[in-house]
This record gives C-alpha cells, structure tokens and sequence, in this order.
C-alpha cells in the first residue's frame, strides 16, 4: 500500500456541526508511504476515531477512505484480514493489551501469527525500553507507561506500510520517548513505511514532513 487518502472524510457524529476549524475533517487529505506525519488534536476531536476509520473497526464517517484509489467501504472481511497483517499496524491509546498475560506473551502473541521477528529482537527492544526485567510480569500489574512501551513492541512485530500510533508516549518521560522514536523510526525506515502519530500536546521529536490540525 502507497497511500491512504480521506476525501472529504467526516464523523457522523460532527455532520450538524458549524464550528468546525479541522485541517483534516471535510477536506482532501493524502498520506504517503514513507512520510511521517503528526496530527495534533484536542481532546474530543476525533483522533483516535480517524484510526479507527483507517484500520476498519467503524465506518461511521461521510465521505471516503481510499488506499490505493480503492473505497475501504468495499472490502470484505478477507481484504481487512490481509490489511491487518501485512499493511497496517496500529498502536491503540487505550493500548488493548492483556491483563493476565505477561508483557513477553502479549508481544508473542502477535509474533508467533506473523513470525516476523526474532526472539531475540524483541528482548532487544524491551531492554532498550528499560522493562527487559518485566518480560514475565503481568501486564496488569505494570504501569501505563510500561504497557506504553510493550504495546509498542507489539505494533512492530509485523510487516507494515504504514505505522498509526495514537498518543504513543503520553505517559513517557524524555529518555523513553527518545528511545522509542529511535528505535520506531529504524523499524519503519526498513520496511519503507510511512508513520502517522495523534498527540493532543506530547508527540514524538520526529522530523515531520506535515503538520495536520484536527
């Protein structure tokens, strides 16, 4: 996939709405493979819905979500299946991790569908992150940040054209959203990928080819 495009996208929810300032909302708007892309946002405004629209798991927009120049209103589930698992990978605000699980099993869980990679990598990574001690805690027992940071891991172990993460280091400090978004933009970097990040104040120190006000 090389470009997702929102052609006079809107949530139902604002169709009656006259205060409407969006640069996104009822207006063309084109996202590139390989660009990297912020949306800034107040809370309320629709961001997560955007990705939500983007990964399929609503459609109650007007106006259109192409990629490709193909309707994501005609895909079957078959098409979302192959979407999900090869072209689209998604780091959810609300992170939708599994409480009873270790942080290891929830990334493993993701991992072992696509075999994408290696066990080795990914205790890389949590090291990196600062909680390779909590491989075999329960995510329910970690705190948001930590589950911030293995639902991270999570979204990188699959192929991926395009990277969304919503509000990714909202309880991170300084060091670990650095760490993140290096270790984020060497993933995305070799796959070719684009990256689209919400913030609605905290995002990612990336170098942004555009700047959206939602």
């Amino acid at each position: 996939m090389d470009t997702i495009k929102l052609q006079d996208t809107l949530p139902c929810v604002f169709e009656k709405r006259d205060d409407l300032t969006s640069e996104v909302w009822h207006h063309n708007v084109f996202f590139q493979r390989g660009q990297h892309v912020l949306i800034e946002a107040n809370s309320g405004a629709g961001k997560s819905s955007l990705f939500s629209y983007i990964i399929g798991h609503r459609q109650d927009y007007l106006g259109r979500i192409l990629f490709d120049e193909q309707d994501i209103r005609s895909f079957r589930v078959s098409d979302w299946v192959q979407v999900r698992q090869h072209n689209l990978s998604l780091l959810f605000q609300d992170l939708r991790l599994f409480p009873e699980l270790t942080a290891l099993e929830n990334v493993e869980i993701k991992n072992n569908l696509t075999g994408f990679k290696s066990q080795k990598q990914i205790l890389e990574w949590f090291d990196a992150l600062g909680i390779g001690d909590k491989i075999n805690a329960k995510v329910g027992r970690m705190s948001f940040g930590q589950q911030q940071r293995v639902a991270m891991i999570r979204a990188l172990v699959q192929p991926f054209d395009f990277l969304l993460l919503d509000e990714p280091i909202s309880h991170l400090d300084e060091t670990n959203s650095r760490v993140m978004g290096d270790i984020m933009l060497q993933e995305s970097k070799k796959q070719g990928a684009g990256v689209i990040v919400t913030s609605i104040g905290k995002h990612l120190a990336l170098s942004y080819d555009k700047i959206y006000s939602l």
